[in-house]
Formats: C-alpha cells, structure tokens, sequence
C-alpha cells in the first residue's frame, strides 16, 4: 500500500508525540520511542517537520530495492542527531529506572545497566540502522560497577554504551517481499513494551510520591553542579528546568516571584509515605509534628537509649533504629532546593 505525504503529516500534527504517523509509515521502533519520550521530548517532534517526506520515500520503496549495495559494504556513517538520541533516551530510562526500581536486588550491577542499554538500543534501531545489542549491554554491565550507587552513573553508562552501538551500527538486513506485518499484532507488541516502560514507573509515583520528587529534586541538583566550571550553560539548564514553573505562574495568573509553585509542591507532599509513618511512630509523634517537636523527641530517645547510657541488650538496636527515624524525617522537612 502506497504511503501518502498528507495523510503522514495529517498524522504527526494530530498525534505526533504518541507516534502515530510512524505507526502508519511501519516505523514501529520509531513509533515506540515516541510514545515513550512524548516525541523525541518535543523536539524530535518538531524536527520531523521537514523529515517526512523522507519517511514516506523510505516507506515507499520496495524491500528488494531498499538495498542494492552488496552485503560487503561499510556501516552506515554516524549521525551526530543519532548519537545524541541515544545517549539521552539512555539517561532517559537509567533515570526512569533509578526512580521506579532502585529498591531491587543487584539494581546498579545488572537492572539499571540493562535499563540503559535498552534506551540506546531502541534509537539505534530506528530506521535503516541497528547495532549489536549484546555488545551494547556488555558495555553498560562493565561500566556500571565503575559508577556503582551514583545518582548519576546513567550519564557514562549511556556514553559508553551510545559509542559500543555507533561502532557496531550496520544496515538492517531486507524484509521478505510481501511479509508486512499485520497492524493487530504490532500494535500488540507497541502495548506490551509500553506498558513494560510505564507500569513500574507509575506504581512508583502513585505510591511514593514524596520519595520520587526528592529523588528528582536531588538529580536535578547534581546535574546543575556538574556544570558548576560554566556558570553559562549551568543558567541554561535551570532557565529549561523552571520552565514549568514560569508556564504555571502565567496559567495561574501569578508573578514569576509568587509561591504557586511551592504550593503545588505543598500539595504534594502532603501524604507522608510507609516508612515516614513508621518513624513518626518510633518517636510517638502525629502527622502534625514540626521539625523541632522531631528533634526535640530524637535528643530525648537517644540519651534514653545510647550503649553508654543504658545497659540493656536492646539499647544499642533501639538506638540505631531511632537514629534512622530521624534521617527519614529529616530528609522529609529539610529546606528545598527549587522554590
């Protein structure tokens, strides 16, 4: 079937973030992505605006004449937007993955490395092009331990892995004549993968709310200090990063300088989590208690139940036990970062 310029540009502007005209054009990596990032994080979206053409010549050809070169021929060369891609949607899903499952067994040895080159993989198959996915998350499984428990080792395990699958790239191989897959099937596959993107990820923030903007509050902080040696680009990135606050402010019809969005965050974490609760509980406190009614219950407990105080067998675990309900609450009511 014929692929239609209109009817793709139709679909990009009525649903290009979810990927829909890539669906049509049978650009289903491409389309996973896309569903995943929300359109390359919108730009990739926008850029597709003078790329479509292409997609539906590509579309178009015919599987036996996509590829006259002869097997023996070079890679493909490397596409700096490409390799760009790769190492973002890396990050991308390391983060992805440091927020949603960073409570499993062995999750900086082999879950995040795995997480990450899977993000690298996916855009190096876009298109033409693939790679090597077993020497893609061989990369990521030796590199990882090298930045084992860092808020950041998503940044150079995607970077060696993005390198692994440019050095690797090659031209997939050409589709059968006449096997298309039928659209029930893939939009099957499209879900599942989705949904195995998504699942974690929403589990985690619906149920551990507080934890998880703490956490990005923390990787955001970290990823301004990486640049502390350009002050100009660190302005950059914070400009970009409080861009949500400025849009709330003008659909709110506040000021730049008003709390809206420190209420917002109120709002937010309002719900204390599990294991808040459980402190709170340690220290025989109500939801209500102040930062000093927390330290003040925590100076009273520990002199009650330090070794050198007490002789008790229990004392030195209750001890430790009181010190890390403090920490918990701590964390909770320290000052944020981004108001």
């Amino acid at each position: 079937m014929v692929k239609s310029v209109m009817v793709a540009y139709a679909l990009w502007a009525a649903a290009g973030p979810l990927g829909l005209h890539h669906l049509y054009l049978g650009r289903d990596n491409h389309a996973l992505l896309w569903m995943i990032t929300l359109g390359g994080f919108g730009f990739g979206w926008a850029r597709e605006v003078l790329r479509i053409p292409a997609y539906v010549g590509e579309a178009n050809r015919d599987a036996e004449k996509e590829r006259k070169a002869p097997p023996t021929m070079g890679p493909p060369p490397v596409g700096p937007v490409r390799f760009v891609g790769q190492v973002c949607v890396g990050i991308y899903f390391g983060t992805v993955a440091l927020i949603a499952l960073n409570s499993l067994s062995f999750f900086y040895l082999i879950i995040l490395p795995l997480c990450v080159g899977a993000g690298v993989h996916l855009v190096s198959c876009i298109g033409q092009q693939t790679s090597d996915l077993q020497n893609t998350l061989t990369t990521c499984l030796i590199t990882s331990p090298i930045f084992y428990g860092s808020s950041l080792s998503p940044l150079p395990i995607s970077l060696a892995a993005s390198v692994t699958a440019a050095r690797y790239r090659r031209v997939k191989a050409p589709r059968t004549p006449g096997c298309t897959p039928e659209l029930g099937p893939r939009l099957c596959r499209l879900g599942l993968a989705w949904l195995a993107f998504s699942a974690p990820l929403g589990y985690c923030i619906f149920h551990n709310t507080t934890a998880t903007l703490y956490y990005l509050s923390d990787c955001v902080s970290a990823l301004l200090d990486f640049f502390w040696f350009l002050p100009w680009l660190k302005n950059v990135f914070e400009y970009i990063l409080l861009m949500p606050y400025r849009l709330l402010c003008v659909l709110t019809g506040g000021g730049y300088y008003e709390d809206a969005w420190k209420k917002v965050l109120e709002i937010l974490l309002k719900e204390y989590t599990k294991k808040e609760k459980e402190a709170l509980k340690v220290f025989s406190l109500d939801a209500e208690a102040s930062l000093e009614d927390i330290t003040r219950s925590y100076r009273g407990l520990a002199k009650t139940w330090h070794p050198d105080h007490n002789p008790s067998k229990e004392a030195e675990a209750m001890f430790i036990k009181i010190h890390e309900a403090y920490e918990v609450l701590l964390q909770r009511h320290k000052p944020h970062r981004f108001t």
